[in-house]
């Protein structure tokens, strides 16, 4: 048993906690707001995003950082990826403490990857630092629906400590060592998955969604072979899963997203009716810039960028990705 403080508890935040209570550990949930950390306490349930998800007693919620990192051999970052190095800034992690990231984006102004940033702005060592990525739907993983990840670091003994730490029977994880490849495909993803529903929103057909799921994955793939990343990552459950996962389900928030861009709400009305971060409206700007730092052509992620920005509209991003000159697949 392990003592983890998850630091975060939204949706993917609270899933991940209750897999990893599962699993025997001894964890901790920081919550913003000493309501909802008081609420998780008392009904044993995140009343804000799975009010009818039992959550096990053992489980516990705190708003003051410091108690929830205190003695924490595993440090859980589930916030979202454009506030991470605010909050980094005033959290003390703890010296030996494994640092786990769960956010998928890319930070704005700076092109850093969330572990890039960890080790930044906390002065966290690469060895130290692990991702969770892959299929990960939330929900159902609350649901303790079978579900396959990936647990990427650097160091081999960080990832399978991370790896053993949270498997339970309905959670199943595999470790990779190529942190830039998961973190890609999970930032990435989400934007294609924008595209995704788009199209969904448009009325448009299996055909349709296909082709941008499969050329979306191209374009992952150029881009983290440019950076450095493996091929072989994007045919696993962090680059093909991740992907396959979030441009198909309901479930998805930025699939979601791009089914209300589709049907004519614009970014300011959708943000304004959820609690939930699509994370590719935050990061397709970043992708953008950071694909061009590296003269890597991303269509499907610049058209969505345009679209989130106002200068293009759900159809044009259609009309704009069909009307490219023709090229050999393997483009």
């Amino acid at each position: 048993m392990s003592r983890v403080a998850v630091m975060g508890a939204g949706s993917w935040g609270t899933a991940f906690a209750l897999v990893l209570s599962d699993a025997g550990n001894d964890v901790t949930m920081w919550a913003r707001r000493p309501e909802l950390a008081a609420a998780i306490n008392a009904e044993h349930r995140n009343p804000d995003y799975f009010p009818s998800i039992e959550l096990p007693e053992s489980l516990t919620a705190v708003s003051d950082p410091e108690q929830a990192m205190e003695g924490a051999e595993f440090v859980v970052l589930a916030v979202v990826s454009q506030s991470l190095r605010v909050n980094l800034s005033h959290w003390p992690i703890p010296a030996d403490a494994i640092v786990v990231s769960l956010a998928k984006g890319i930070e704005l102004g700076t092109g850093l990857r969330m572990s890039e940033v960890v080790s930044q702005a906390g002065g966290i060592a690469a060895e130290r630092i692990a991702v969770v990525t892959g299929p990960n739907l939330a929900r159902e993983i609350a649901e303790r629906q079978p579900s396959a990840s990936v647990v990427a670091s650097t160091s081999e003994a960080t990832a399978t400590a991370l790896q053993q730490a949270c498997h339970t029977p309905r959670f199943r994880a595999y470790t990779n060592p190529d942190v830039i490849g998961c973190e890609l495909g999970g930032a990435t993803k989400n934007v294609i998955a924008l595209a995704v529903g788009m199209a969904v929103g448009l009325g448009l057909g299996a055909n349709a969604t296909a082709s941008v799921i499969t050329r979306g994955l191209a374009e992952i793939t150029r881009l983290g072979q440019a950076l450095g990343a493996d091929p072989y990552t994007f045919s696993g459950l962090a680059g093909l899963g991740d992907l396959v996962a979030t441009c198909s389900s309901p479930l998805s928030r930025n699939r979601t997203f791009g089914e209300e861009l589709g049907r004519g709400r614009s970014v300011a009305e959708i943000t304004a009716s959820t609690r939930q971060v699509a994370e590719g409206v935050l990061s397709c700007a970043s992708i953008q810039a950071l694909a061009a730092a590296h003269d890597v052509e991303l269509p499907i992620v610049e058209s969505v960028a345009a679209v989130v920005a106002g200068e293009l509209t759900p159809a044009g991003l259609i009309t704009t990705l069909m009307s490219r000159s023709a090229k050999p697949e393997r483009y």
